[in-house]
């Protein structure tokens, strides 16, 4: 009687995502377990289910992309990923692969369609956005052995997976190097809630910076919120009616940092005049703002193209002669002065 990859993993005591990514030559398994996992699959005589023999032969020829829109006002093109779907779209074509959007509702974690993903082997493999400090997404991907790469950093699932992000703790410290600069010691920072993992980063590096200028940090000028205009225009007033207010403010968000200039126009304060405002990260509405805005740009269709390549490289069927590998990076963001501050 044939076994199955249930047991697999009891006889030999492993994980079912260990023996998944065993089976299907995964780099982040160690050549030994490997060994052990196929030598105790001859044993056992397991058989793989059609399902698994189409995930590792790559049947579908498709990659998935797990898109979550904000919620709220900005439903006009998310400017940060449409660049990056490009590249990322034009890079997959190239080896034959065709690029699946999976779309949520605005807001929608999305765990239960990644699940159909995955449990109808509806793509090859997955890419995650939009990574959480703890992110159930990759501890169950993770723990089933499906690939994946994700755009952005987490806590969760070691180093098992590829994963590109953006250097939020630099341009949050650079930031506020450059408002120092300007005489700047009143600085807030608004940055998105939901324990997305670069709000964390960019406020590590603002309070490292402040720290690192001798200026204490102060609670009242920090404050976060939904990742969208009304986000930002919500709790842009709280960290203005400070006891001490602020000088000049930064938002990890150009939809936030939006909302938050509406808000401050109402309160009679003029951005880049009253006040400096600086975004993390910039897109086209930064640029098109009166005035418009500084910001930290990331190069987003080589970054598209980029993660596509880590992620082939990770797939025993892309990864070349030097076999699968694991790749992990984190990209600069180039800061754009303009008016704002």
């Amino acid at each position: 009687m044939a076994s199955s990859i249930h047991d697999l993993a009891r006889h030999l005591n492993i994980s079912i995502g260990t023996v998944s990514r065993a089976l299907n030559g995964r780099a982040d398994v160690n050549a030994d377990t490997r060994q052990r996992v196929l030598d105790a699959a001859k044993k056992l005589n397991y058989s793989p289910n059609q399902s698994g023999r189409s995930l590792r032969q790559g049947a579908t020829h498709s990659i998935a992309f797990m898109l979550q829109p904000h919620p709220g006002d900005q439903q006009y093109g998310e400017p940060f990923f449409i660049p990056f779907l490009i590249g990322l779209q034009g890079r997959l074509a190239e080896s034959g692969l065709d690029l699946t959007v999976v779309m949520g509702a605005p807001g929608d974690y999305q765990q239960e369609r990644l699940r159909r993903v995955v449990e109808t082997r509806r793509a090859d493999a997955v890419l995650l956005a939009w990574t959480r400090r703890e992110d159930e997404r990759i501890d169950y991907l993770t723990q089933v052995g499906f690939p994946f790469a994700t755009l952005g950093r987490s806590r969760s699932g070691g180093k098992a997976y590829p994963s590109l992000d953006l250097d939020f703790e630099k341009a949050g410290s650079d930031a506020v190097d450059r408002l120092v600069a300007r005489g700047h010691r009143r600085i807030a920072a608004i940055r998105p809630s939901l324990n997305l993992n670069f709000g964390h980063l960019f406020l590590n590096g603002y309070r490292k910076a402040l720290k690192r200028h001798g200026i204490e940090v102060d609670p009242s000028l920090i404050a976060d919120g939904f990742i969208n205009e009304a986000g930002g225009y919500q709790v842009t007033p709280r960290v203005i009616l400070a006891k001490d207010r602020p000088t000049a403010i930064i938002f990890n968000n150009d939809a936030m940092a939006l909302g938050g200039c509406k808000a401050l126009a109402e309160m009679g304060i003029r951005p880049g005049h009253d006040i400096a405002v600086t975004v993390i990260v910039d897109t086209p509405l930064c640029r098109y703002f009166s005035p418009a805005l500084t910001a930290f740009r990331p190069a987003l269709e080589p970054m598209g193209r980029r993660l596509a390549e880590m992620l082939l490289a990770s797939l025993p069927a892309f990864a070349g002669p030097e076999g699968p590998r694991i790749i992990h990076e984190v990209w600069p963001l180039e800061l754009v002065a303009r008016d704002s501050d």
